[in-house]
C-alpha cells in the first residue's frame, strides 16, 4: 500500500484522471483505509468546485486589457 505522502502527491493527478490503473488501484485501495486522505480529497475537490465557480465571474474589459497589454509587454 502507498503512504499517506504518495497519494497527497497524486491526487491532482487521481482527479484529472491522469493516472495509470496501477496507480488508480493503489491510490483508491489507499484511500478505502485512510480517513485523513479521504479528507485530503473532499478538500481538493471543494477547492476544485470554487476555482470552477469563480471563472465564471465576468472580468471587466478594462482589466482584461490591461492583461492582455501586460502579457504582450513581457514577450521577447
Amino acid at each position: 500500500m502507498i503512504s499517506c505522502s504518495e497519494a497527497v502527491r497524486q491526487l491532482w493527478e487521481y482527479l484529472d484522471g491522469l493516472v495509470g490503473d496501477r496507480e488508480l488501484e493503489s491510490i483508491e485501495a489507499h484511500l478505502a483505509r485512510c480517513r485523513r486522505c479521504c479528507g485530503e480529497l473532499e478538500f481538493a475537490r471543494e477547492l476544485r468546485g470554487t476555482l470552477e465557480r469563480a471563472s465564471e465571474v465576468d472580468v471587466p474589459d478594462a482589466v482584461l486589457r490591461r492583461l492582455t497589454q501586460t502579457l504582450e509587454d513581457l514577450e521577447p
